[in-house]
């Protein structure tokens, strides 16, 4: 691990002596900077460890030529907190030297569907979408509604958003699965608790480049745009739908008054669906031969529960529960996903050793 970290370390140097030189284009500086930025975290906390070691050892020197018994009482309570830190500090390497998802710093496409539970799966698709949209906020992150399926009642049956921002994905990306709800609807006159269920997608923006699509294998059909009730959004032949052949993905857009703008979003939520196939598809077929899946984000699981008659959410892949529904569903949601994200760290270090 040590030999690793020298490594990184002289090329995070070799990284500031280019671009002190002021002899790149402006390409090479970008890409430069941000290699510069990757390596920051893991070069300081390895420093920082390197300093603490070498205040052990010194302290420990003066301990053996120390005579005054005050003197020798401070330097032991002073080696007693460099002692306990130093193991925290190599856990936080070892962390840091887990290999990087490449996702996590792309953008986000957010899906959230609406599933058993009828309108009062809807409601809470709403909720959710309020969720992640006020998380948004607080991270300072730009959400962009791509698709939009209300009910008319306030619901969703779908929504899709790109959120855009620092670090997105790395935030959001174990959100994906089935959200299930239990609460007394507005509409239930015996106060009979109903559970409802959402799914979550959390898709990494999928650029041009890494998914080439050929015009040969795409069906485009363009259709009159439809509203909640039926009723219709405007009266151009403007919504699109995609649908991609060999994987049998369909798209629908219809928000924009543009068959162009429309057809755009479409193409861009396509490219991020087929992304997410590919890298699962890999991801299954390395937990084939590892026999341990890390923060796959199968859709199919029931990862949290949020109960409003006990003010409580609870995630069930790792046990913890909150008795905060209120304070989680204003966006605060860093007490959920910090942990989460702790937890396949500590998964992953697992699998490495």
């Amino acid at each position: 691990m040590f030999e690793k970290l020298e490594q990184v370390e002289q090329k995070y140097e070799d990284i500031n002596a280019r671009l002190s030189s002021g002899n790149l284009d402006r390409n090479k500086l970008m890409t430069l900077g941000k290699e510069q930025a990757s390596l920051r975290g893991t070069v300081e906390a390895f420093r920082d460890y390197k300093k603490t070691a070498q205040d052990i050892k010194d302290n420990k020197e003066m301990l053996e030529a120390e005579s005054d018994d005050a003197m020798r009482g401070m330097i032991r309570e002073e080696l007693h907190k460099l002692e306990a830190r130093l193991p925290k500090l190599e856990e936080r390497l070892k962390v840091l030297l887990l290999p990087k998802d490449p996702n996590d710093e792309k953008n986000t496409i957010l899906e959230i569907r609406a599933g058993t539970g009828g309108e009062e799966a809807a409601l809470f698709a709403a909720n959710l979408y309020r969720m992640y949209t006020r998380y948004a906020d607080l991270k300072s992150w730009k959400v962009e509604v791509l698709s939009l399926n209300e009910t008319g009642k306030g619901g969703l049956k779908e929504v899709i958003a790109m959120i855009s921002g620092d670090r997105v994905f790395s935030k959001l990306k174990f959100e994906s699965g089935v959200h299930r709800v239990q609460r007394v609807p507005e509409t239930e006159s015996s106060g009979r608790i109903h559970t409802s269920a959402v799914s979550v997608a959390v898709l990494p923006e999928a650029e041009d480049v890494e998914v080439e699509i050929p015009e040969s294998e795409l069906r485009i059909d363009v259709m009159r745009s439809g509203g909640a009730g039926g009723q219709s959004v405007n009266t151009t032949d403007s919504a699109v739908r995609i649908t991609h052949n060999p994987s049998g993905i369909v798209v629908v857009c219809q928000d924009e008054r543009s068959q162009h703008k429309n057809k755009a979003k479409a193409m861009k939520i396509l490219r991020s669906r087929l992304l997410d196939k590919l890298q699962q598809e890999q991801v299954d077929k390395e937990a084939a031969t590892r026999k341990l899946m890390v923060g796959s984000g199968d859709r199919s699981e029931k990862i949290r529960t949020y109960n409003f008659p006990q003010s409580r959410v609870t995630d069930h892949r790792i046990g913890l529960t909150l008795h905060s529904l209120e304070n989680v569903l204003e966006g605060n949601m860093d007490q959920l996903v910090e942990p989460i994200a702790a937890y396949f760290q500590a998964e992953a270090l697992k699998s490495e050793k």
